[in-house]
């Protein structure tokens, strides 16, 4: 492992570099030219046997060992960005109007490219067989993970890890669960059919803002009165539109929100609670509301077994300096479906600089890291890989 951590420290300014360059450079979910030819060239130079166009646009390259037959290990990354405006002041700020890396893939992708350097450079001593999926469009419901499992990135796969460095989290720790990590993302509109009509003659109409009001504030009874209190769930609404002259009632309002859940009966409980309570407001007021529920990313939940194995090898990594029990966090990833084909593990990597005032969250327009997490994301990874060599072969 120490042979492993040398030649990535020694590819540090490397690992900065790449990361630098796509922050530079983004592309948006399912829009990915680029990127993955940036990816797919690096690899090819390894001498890695390369997929392009994987489930859309995803990269598939294979890393085979020299020391014999073993297990296969898939290591995930993703590569898109946002549709948001860098208003960072750096050198390597985003060079695309209204698209940034403003989640980290940029630094998820640097990390594998270069942690796949490494391995390649010690091939000749590993047992077994490295599989590093570079995928598309994780930002953006469908996704990308689906289409490439289905394009068939995990075959012969055995185990699966992935990380994503957390900006929020000191620099050196690593976060993990066992058990569920980040949450069912799901999304939910609402259309409310009034009756519009002069704002002097209210008794005229049926007010569709103030129909869709009334929703929004019995939607926030629902996790609060209806869902066991030792279960998780969030019910938010992100959107409300219903554009009228100040003087006219509305004729209709559109409401769209997300709900978050770790458990499937939970979700499948707050999707129906979500549509009684539209459908008796809407009722009350003699109106009408059309309701519809798509279902996002699954819950992230990770096997227990490689949780805890991922517990002990972090533990012995360099510079990690805290292995630590995560808080399930409430966005969505969908990593959740590699963990629903294959056994394997999800952790988050402390990328928050010390010395900064501020730190951005992820999705913010001023969202950074600092990039030794790279380095630690990239050592536990390649821990988990030579672990795994050892124990299975």
């Amino acid at each position: 492992m120490n042979e492993l951590y040398e030649k990535l420290a020694s590819c540090y300014d490397e690992m900065v570099d790449i990361r630098r360059y796509l922050h530079q450079h983004p592309e948006l979910s399912f829009q990915e030219v680029k990127t993955p030819q940036y990816i797919a060239k690096y690899h090819r130079q390894l001498g890695h046997e390369v997929r392009e166009g994987v489930g859309g646009r995803g990269v598939l390259a294979t890393l085979k060992g020299e020391a014999g037959e073993g297990p296969t290990v898939a290591l995930r990354a993703d590569f898109d960005a946002l549709p948001i405006q860098d208003l960072k002041d750096v050198p390597y700020k985003s060079t695309v109007p209204n698209v940034m890396h403003a989640c980290g893939h940029d630094a998820h992708t640097s990390l594998l490219l270069v942690l796949a350097k490494a391995l390649n450079s010690i091939k000749k001593s590993l047992k077994g067989t490295v599989v590093f999926i570079h995928q598309h469009a994780e930002e953006l419901a469908p996704g990308g993970a689906k289409p490439m499992i289905d394009d068939g990135c995990l075959e012969n796969v055995d185990v699966i890890f992935g990380t994503h460095l957390w900006a929020t989290t000191p620099i050196g720790t690593i976060e993990y669960n066992e058990g569920p990590l980040m949450a069912a993302a799901d999304r939910f509109e609402i259309i409310v059919h009034g009756k519009g009509g002069h704002g002097a003659q209210p008794h005229m109409t049926k007010d569709a803002i103030l129909i869709g009001s009334q929703i929004v504030q019995s939607l926030q009874h629902i996790v609060s009165r209806r869902v066991d209190p030792m279960e998780s769930a969030v019910i938010s609404i992100g959107a409300f539109e219903a554009k009228n002259a100040f003087n006219v009632i509305a004729d209709s309002a559109r409401l769209e929100g997300t709900v978050r859940t770790f458990d499937e009966k939970i979700q499948a409980q707050v999707k129906e609670n979500i549509a009684e309570v539209v459908r008796g407001v809407a009722d009350s007021f003699g109106a009408k509301a059309d309701f519809h529920y798509y279902k996002g990313y699954p819950a992230v939940i990770n096997h227990s077994d490689k949780a805890q194995f991922l517990q002990r090898v972090a533990s012995q990594s360099k510079n990690i300096e805290q292995v630590i029990h995560a808080t399930p966090q409430m966005g969505g990833e969908d990593f959740s479906y590699y963990l629903k084909h294959k056994k394997g593990a999800f952790f988050f990597t402390g990328a928050q600089h010390p010395d900064w005032e501020t730190t951005y969250p992820h999705h913010h327009p001023r969202f950074d890291i600092d990039e030794r997490a790279m380095l630690h994301g990239a050592t536990v990874l390649g821990n988990l890989v030579l672990n795994t060599f050892e124990n299975e072969a």
